[in-house]
């Protein structure tokens, strides 16, 4: 597809400890932060806030890698110019300090800034509380800005860090034992409830991490796994991308029925009135 314009986005910026970054804004209504995955905002990330939009919150998308709008699609841009894109924004991701690839035990530094960001729209934009989703590389982002009560609405779009290269990183996902014991904590007070999503074949985001985060979690998370045979044929990728690579929008397809899961974690958390507490 085009590259997007980002007409309809209003451009701003964020400022916490030192770090400016740049912020787009769609809809009104409570605040749900967008964390897109490797390389950028693309196109299809774009049309996934402009659901969330839809829906009746506020779509906020940091600008955390890569050139929102871009279309990194290589059947659109060709092989070398989606490699060399795609290897750009990868590479200035690793030599970050902002991000923790391969550790475990660790939450990646950038979670501050994003939880400081949460803080600031839910001011700005009202409601019980923020709602955020995190995909691929930024996936469990969402998960550890749930430390802060704000965050009300965590999912987890194929969280693909750390980086499952040994067993023991397959089995672990990028939080700290500190901040998981915190957002443990708020499930069983608050019956905060934490959407985690996958394609079953994904090599990134393997079965023990969401048998990981079961055992940590109990209840509290819900997975959704799809297999790979329903992601979008069109793709020129393997099976990765639920809400947006892979997405067939089509009503009672397996991939459009988890993104209406989490528009209905949000507007239920978020919208309605008769919100589920810890009292009922």
């Amino acid at each position: 597809m085009p590259n997007h314009d980002l007409n309809g986005f209003t451009e701003g910026s964020f400022t916490h400890e030192g770090a400016t970054r740049r912020v787009l804004r769609a809809g009104t209504g409570p605040a749900v932060i967008v964390m897109a995955e490797i390389p950028g905002i693309t196109p299809k990330v774009i049309e996934f806030a402009e659901r969330v939009a839809a829906a009746g919150c506020t779509a906020v998308l940091p600008v955390l890698f890569g050139e929102p709008g871009r279309d990194p699609d290589p059947r659109t841009v060709g092989w070398a110019s989606s490699g060399r894109y795609m290897a750009s924004t990868m590479w200035r991701v690793c030599v970050s300090r902002e991000f923790t690839l391969l550790a475990t035990g660790r939450s990646s530094r950038v979670v501050r800034w994003l939880r400081a960001l949460a803080a600031a729209e839910h001011e700005r934009c009202g409601g019980p509380g923020v709602g955020a989703v995190g995909m691929c590389l930024t996936g469990g982002f969402a998960l550890a800005m749930a430390t802060d009560e704000r965050l009300v609405a965590p999912v987890l779009s194929q969280p693909s860090l750390p980086l499952a290269c040994t067993p023991g990183r397959a089995a672990a996902i990028d939080i700290s034992p500190e901040d998981l014991a915190v957002v443990r904590g708020r499930c069983q007070r608050e019956g905060l409830q934490v959407l985690g999503l996958r394609f079953r074949g994904d090599r990134l985001v393997p079965g023990d991490r969401f048998a990981y985060l079961r055992r940590e979690l109990g209840d509290a998370f819900v997975a959704v796994e799809l297999d790979d045979g329903v992601a979008n044929p069109g793709s020129a990728l393997p099976p990765h991308s639920v809400l947006t690579e892979h997405l067939v929008d089509e009503p009672g397809h397996p991939t459009r029925e988890a993104l209406d899961a989490v528009l209905d974690l949000f507007r239920t958390r978020l919208l309605l009135e008769d919100r589920p507490t810890a009292a009922n």
